[in-house]
């Protein structure tokens, strides 16, 4: 099994998520791949872009994929699954569903109209910890990717914080309702979900029927 994580949108792969999950991979000796998905240039970011991407990491051998995918790389993950059979699992942190409707309207009519005309807006960017430019063709790209079109049967874990201030939860209620195959874990915490790591963790690695730790003890070599 390949396992690769998405970070979510403005972040990168140092972000204390990624970087919290790298090393709990690391101690029990599994490959964690974590992508950058700004790719050297964040002004030209689209989920297209992303879903290419990710799918060029994936294995010629046919090995299986997890993806652990973090708000907007949430969502890139669950297209990825819906248009690559090689992808087996999903574990979605807060996957930003419906990410348009939830994050246009924060920023006022007047501003997404002058970013259409100006072709670029200002964002902060929380890996860089500035604020860079963002092309409209972010917002013409992700409206395509609607959660509709995703009905592949793949066994997807949902963390979702009750809290969370970002993607309100309802929003992974509705995608689990109609889904069977989707298992949906409802947190105590916000957006970010950095005060349940170790809850979110020991989640994970139940889904994905990882070993607990890989210490060897001293009965081990007798």
């Amino acid at each position: 099994m390949q396992y690769i994580y998405l970070h979510g949108f403005a972040s990168s792969p140092n972000s204390a998520k990624a970087q919290d999950i790298g090393d709990r991979f690391a101690q029990i000796h599994t490959k964690l791949k974590i992508p950058d998905l700004n790719a050297g240039d964040f002004s030209q970011l689209t989920i297209t872009r992303q879903i290419t991407q990710v799918a060029a990491e994936f294995s010629n051998d046919s090995t299986p994929v997890t993806l652990i995918g973090s708000s907007l790389g949430g969502l890139t993950a669950a297209h990825l699954g819906q248009q690559y059979l090689q992808v087996e699992r999903l574990v979605l942190l807060a996957p930003a569903f419906g990410f348009l409707s939830h994050w246009l309207p924060k920023l006022g009519d007047e501003e997404v109209q002058r970013w259409q005309q100006e072709k670029y807006i200002m964002v902060y960017h929380y890996g860089e910890r500035r604020k860079l430019p963002l092309s409209y063709d972010f917002v013409t790209d992700a409206a395509q990717y609607q959660e509709e079109l995703l009905q592949r049967s793949i066994p997807t874990l949902i963390l979702h914080g009750k809290k969370d201030e970002v993607i309100p939860i309802e929003a992974s209620r509705d995608f689990a309702r109609l889904r069977p195959w989707v298992e949906l874990v409802e947190i105590p915490s916000d957006h970010a979900l950095a005060d349940v790591m170790e809850e979110i963790w020991q989640a994970i690695r139940l889904f994905c029927q990882l070993p607990r730790s890989c210490k060897i003890l001293n009965s081990d070599l007798t």
